[in-house]
């Protein structure tokens, strides 16, 4: 699963590996700590699989809009 991370098609999609790992952190900071509720099935998979699997599937982006950044 964390392969996945690694597809040039995710990281180009999303603006850059360090983009991606701040869009990871905050949604498991969702899940963990704020309790908000997975986009996908857990299926018996951890919280770093759910988030990988809800980027995989375009269920989460990232969000620039207070910056002004336009991808």
């Amino acid at each position: 699963m964390i392969e996945t991370l690694k597809s040039d098609e995710i990281v180009n999609r999303l603006g850059g590996r360090f983009k991606l790992t701040a869009l990871v952190q905050r949604r498991l900071k969702e899940l963990i700590v704020d309790g908000a509720r997975p986009l996908v099935d857990r299926d018996g998979r951890t919280d770093l699989e759910l988030v990988i699997e809800e980027i995989r599937q375009g269920k989460i982006e990232p969000d620039f809009s207070e910056t002004g950044y336009t991808p």
